[in-house]
C-alpha cells in the first residue's frame, strides 16, 4: 500500500457515508408525502455500496486474497440509489385529497426510528474515516521527523 493508500481509503469512506446520510436526509425529509411526481407515496431510498477495486494491490490483498476477493483496503464506492419494494403504509383519512375509494391513503414506507439509526450509524462511520485519516497524517508527520 502507498503511503497514501490509506488516506485514500479513507476518503472513499467517508464520500460514501455523506452520500448515505443525505439519502437518509432526503427519507426523513419525505417522511409525510403522500404524492411524488410519479403519483404514488414516496419511496424510502437506500444507498448500495461495494468494494472499490481500482486502487491496484496492496499487502493486505496477499494476506486476504481468499476472504475478500483482493479488494482488502482499496475503499467503498457508491453503485446506486434504490427504492426499498416494502409497501406502504395505510392510513385511515377519508377528508384526504389522496384517499382511496375505502377512504385510506398510502403512506411513505419509511421508518423514522429507523432512519435515525441509520444516521447515526452513517455519522459514526464517517467519524471513524476522518480519525484514520488524522492518524495517517499523523504517521506520516512522525515518519518526516525520523529524518531530523
Amino acid at each position: 500500500m502507498s503511503m497514501f493508500g490509506s488516506i485514500d481509503t479513507s476518503a472513499s469512506g467517508m464520500t460514501a457515508e455523506r452520500l448515505r446520510m443525505d439519502v437518509i436526509s432526503n427519507n426523513i425529509a419525505n417522511v409525510n408525502t403522500t404524492r411524488t411526481a410519479e403519483g404514488t407515496a414516496y419511496r424510502r431510498k437506500y444507498v448500495v455500496f461495494e468494494p472499490r477495486s481500482d486502487a491496484g494491490q496492496n499487502s493486505f490483498d496477499n494476506v486476504f486474497s481468499s476472504e475478500l476477493d483482493g479488494n482488502a483496503g482499496n475503499g467503498v464506492r457508491a453503485v446506486k440509489i434504490q427504492e426499498d419494494d416494502t409497501p406502504f403504509k395505510l392510513k385511515y383519512d377519508p377528508g384526504n385529497p389522496d384517499a382511496n375509494a375505502q377512504g385510506y391513503v398510502q403512506m411513505p414506507n419509511v421508518n423514522i426510528v429507523a432512519e435515525m439509526t441509520d444516521m447515526i450509524t452513517a455519522s459514526r462511520a464517517y467519524e471513524a474515516n476522518v480519525t484514520a485519516i488524522n492518524s495517517a497524517k499523523s504517521m506520516a508527520m512522525k515518519t518526516l521527523d525520523i529524518g531530523k
